[in-house]
């Protein structure tokens, strides 16, 4: 890996400008750059480095820290190449801008796809280190020495002579002034010289967090802002048709009832006044066209177009010919549901409507969606937008979304002054964008030996690009519908793969922590099992065969089996199960053991994990993140699934929605394979890998294949 810029030439004028501070000092600025494919070190976000004249140094950053520990490893990359302390950096929310901070990779102000540290971690290191070499020029110019001699240490720059140095601060104003360095000249870090990069670093916000300064747009407060409980009408595309405003303006501190297209409010002095209000309203809705929408349509529509053929997304060899003089054949159907995100921070959003201004008080992954919303409903200019961005409390690709915002910006149209919108957990939990209900059908063949010479895989289920991103989708191809699908990481001679877009009624479908490999990978290491039993092969056995042209899966996948005990024999109603994926830019091998109950029951004791993340930056977080990933995911697949009866979701809290419980939690080792390659994504990958390491132990502990999720104790039953 070179020491020196990677990725396209970049041009001067767009990347770096150095100029004084308004109150004196030095701004390294990444400006828009050229976008391509996800990959090793080709994109350059943007953001901002300010180093002022006591040396702090300031990074405005326009990704959102949902949990994931990103204000942490971004500063780390700064840190680095600045040769500064990690405490030095201190972390500001950036502004809307989407010219200035747009996310080259996935177009907007947005954070998701687990791509902070892949879209950053060139063009982040490049700032710091052009901010360290105009630094040093400053000192030597003043020293009137070589600037290749002069060197750094924690915000210093240190004299040749080994007798004087200069702190930055005292260095700014004179490196504001100097030009910018040549892109030839900016020299990055070996990763064998990183000091701070790939330690585990404590995080910044964690004392914030204990002590409660942290601020999360719940929290938001401004001057006479009052409260409101929201009601959205319980079907999509339905309305309210009657409200009881005498009665819920009756209730004490109950000041207003608002009542829009598709919802209604009541506004109070504070939150209990506003949901008393709310339950007194007695509103009445008409359902419109999507009423009778019930689960078994949804499956129905499904099935049968599931049987139809779909969009290429790849196809290599006959399949038809190789399934015909397969030795053995397997045909299944695997079927994942819809699915909630319930972040811990319910949807909140703090809204005051001015006559020629709209400004928001809101955690949001998607600062550009945010603004667009707000401003179609009131009809402002987009510059008229003010967003307050705050740290959220759980993101999981839910607050990608802008109807919260949009429901709150209309309520606050009718409201003198500012006004907060938040929603209970029944309304969180039924009104959703909720993961697609995927409906696979997949065939495959082996011959005498027991490899795979035939895979026929057809992906049903809605296309979230086509809603949100038309463009993206290629012939019909929604390629995050196909992701871990498509190119799954064994040698398959053979492989035909299709993507189905089946839209079904009255559902809103978006992201959910990695919504195409958090279905392919389950679809795709169920079947890769499969295929073992049918060939009498130990299933960490027969993936090393398929992964011989693999290395770095074939390398996490034996980790994953040392660190195991794979092989070892369990007692009955116990098993262990695997699966290997490549999503996300990060490769992943996880083990599950899992013991079933006569009755049932799945408990998960133990899962390790073996990941090559390459080139890390915090291990701390990557454990963090395997740990709450697989957690998450094993959630869903034990009780995860949203239902509709009537048009309307028939789960409506965490007792109809269940969330794993503590005693239920099993311990999670994460082991982490040294890596020169460029960073791959970490926050969704282990999600993703739960399902079938779960459901795979449970075939090893009771010979019964699941193939349809959430996982059903009655089917397991001894």
């Amino acid at each position: 890996m070179s020491n020196r810029m990677n990725g396209p030439s970049l041009n001067r004028r767009s990347f770096l400008k150095a100029s004084a501070a308004l109150g004196g000092g030095l701004i390294v600025s990444l400006g828009p750059l050229s976008t391509g494919p996800l990959g090793a070190t080709d994109f350059a976000p943007n953001g901002f480095i300010r180093i002022d004249r006591r040396g702090l140094v300031t990074l405005v950053m326009p990704q959102v820290e949902m949990g994931q520990g990103i204000y942490t490893a971004q500063a780390m990359l700064i840190a680095e190449e600045l040769d500064v302390s990690l405490e030095e950096v201190k972390i500001e929310h950036a502004p809307v801008n989407e010219a200035l901070y747009g996310h080259p990779v996935l177009g907007r102000q947005m954070t998701g796809g687990s791509t902070s540290i892949r879209a950053f971690w060139t063009p982040l290191r490049t700032a710091g280190a052009t901010a360290r070499l105009l630094l040093m020029q400053a000192a030597a110019r003043e020293w009137k020495v070589d600037v290749a001699a002069c060197k750094t240490e924690q915000g210093f720059v240190l004299n040749p002579d080994g007798r004087t140095r200069r702190a930055y601060g005292e260095l700014v104003d004179m490196a504001a002034s100097m030009p910018i360095p040549p892109a030839d000249t900016i020299t990055l870090k070996q990763p064998a010289d990183f000091r701070l990069l790939g330690t585990s670093a404590k995080r910044l916000d964690t004392r914030s967090k204990t002590n409660g300064a942290l601020i999360y747009g719940i929290d938001a407060s401004p001057a006479g802002m009052k409260f409101a409980a929201i009601a959205i009408a319980p079907v999509l595309g339905g309305k309210p048709i009657s409200v009881n405003q005498a009665a819920a303006l009756a209730i004490k501190g109950v000041k207003q009832v608002v009542i829009t297209e598709d919802s209604m409010a009541v506004v109070a002095d504070h939150t209990g006044a506003a949901k008393k209000g709310l339950k007194a309203a007695g509103i009445a809705w008409e359902d419109g066209a999507n009423g009778t929408v019930s689960q078994a349509d949804i499956l129905r529509q499904l099935d049968e177009q599931s049987q139809e053929n779909g969009a290429v997304a790849r196809s290599e060899g006959d399949v038809a010919t190789a399934l015909s003089s397969a030795a053995v054949t397997i045909d299944a159907v695997y079927q994942l549901p819809f699915l909630a995100h319930t972040a811990m921070e319910p949807m909140n959003c703090t809204v005051h409507v001015r006559e020629d201004t709209c400004e928001l008080w809101v955690g949001t992954q998607n600062m550009s969606a945010a603004k667009q919303a707000a401003a179609a409903v009131t009809g402002l200019q987009p510059e008229k937008i003010i967003i307050n961005n705050h740290i959220v409390g759980g993101g999981f690709g839910r607050r990608l979304e802008a109807d919260g915002i949009a429901h709150a910006v209309k309520i606050a149209r009718q409201v003198q002054g500012p006004v907060k919108v938040i929603w209970s957990r029944e309304e969180d939990i039924q009104h959703g964008y909720y993961r697609p209900y995927y409906y696979d059908r997949i065939s495959g063949g082996i011959d005498q030996d027991g490899r795979p010479i035939a895979w026929s895989h057809r992906v049903s289920g809605s296309s979230i690009f086509a809603r949100i991103a038309p463009a993206v989708m290629q012939n019909g191809v929604d390629p995050d519908g196909v992701e871990g699908a498509a190119h799954p990481p064994y040698k398959l001679p053979t492989i035909h793969v299709e993507f189905k877009q089946v839209e079904p009624p009255g559902v809103l479908t978006s992201w959910w922590r990695g919504v195409g490999p958090s279905h392919n990978i389950f679809v795709v290491e169920s079947f890769i099992d499969e295929l073992a039993a049918a060939a009498k092969t130990d299933p960490v056995d027969y993936r090393k065969r398929l992964l011989s042209e693999n290395p770095r899966a074939l390398a996490v996948l034996e980790l994953a089996a040392e660190k195991a005990g794979w092989g070892k024999t369990l007692p009955e109603r116990q098993g262990r199960g695997v699966a290997v994926q490549f999503a996300f830019g990060t490769y992943l091998a996880m083990i599950a053991d899992v013991s079933v109950a006569t009755d049932g029951t799945v408990r998960v004791p133990r899962i390790v994990t073996a990941v090559d993340c390459g080139l890390t930056v915090n291990p701390d977080t990557i454990a963090a993140q395997m740990e709450g990933g697989a957690l998450y995911g094993l959630t869903a697949a034990l009780y995860g699934a949203i239902t509709f009866a009537q048009g309307r979701v028939e789960q409506n809290n965490f007792d109809t929605y269940l969330p794993l419980r503590i005693d239920e939690a099993p311990h999670v080792e994460t082991h982490i394979v040294r890596s020169v390659e460029a960073p791959g994504g970490i926050g969704e990958a282990a999600t993703s890998a739960v399902f079938p390491a779960v459901t795979n132990a449970i075939f090893a502990a009771t010979g019964r294949r699941v193939r349809t999720l959430p996982i059903n104790p009655e089917e397991l039953k001894a």
